[in-house]
């Protein structure tokens, strides 16, 4: 959530600190556009996580038409949520541990607004391997449940 509010502020034109080339290639409707998909998007998959935890994870809620009900398979649920926690850490090492990477450039927000974005996107760090371990706790409990005869 933090990281979204900070991009919707660069969306909507606040300024967060970007300089020189980058500055002028956050402006505008385009970034805007961009900034409100992304969004969507991450939020959307932040709550299909949530899937992982909750019974509408292992079968479809029943108002839900013509699906209501049915058990969901086992892997329909794991593999997406595994390939995602590896694509966020994949994404956060290559930003973060990549030399001459975009973390290195001169145009990027320093001081208080680099502390600003920091602290906006760190959770970011924990999120891939909390979802890896929450699709590892998933997939035991809908294997146990299964040998159990549920």
């Amino acid at each position: 959530m933090p990281s979204c509010v900070w991009r919707l502020c660069l969306g909507f034109g606040v300024d967060v600190g970007f300089t020189g080339r980058l500055g002028s290639l956050y402006t505008g409707t385009p970034i805007m556009v961009y900034v409100l998909i992304l969004s969507v998007v991450s939020q959307a998959a932040a709550c299909l996580t949530l899937g992982l935890v909750r019974p509408w994870g292992e079968r479809v809620p029943h108002w839900v038409p013509r699906l209501g009900g049915r058990r969901i398979p086992p892997l329909a649920v794991a593999a997406p949520a595994a390939l995602g926690a590896f694509a966020v850490m994949g994404l956060c090492a290559a930003v973060t541990l990549i030399p001459g990477g975009p973390l290195d450039n001169p145009d990027f927000p320093h001081g208080t607004a680099g502390a600003i974005m920091d602290i906006c996107y760190a959770p970011l760090l924990a999120w891939g391997p909390l979802v890896a371990v929450l699709t590892i706790a998933y997939t035991r409990r809908r294997r146990a449940g299964e040998q159990a005869g549920r």
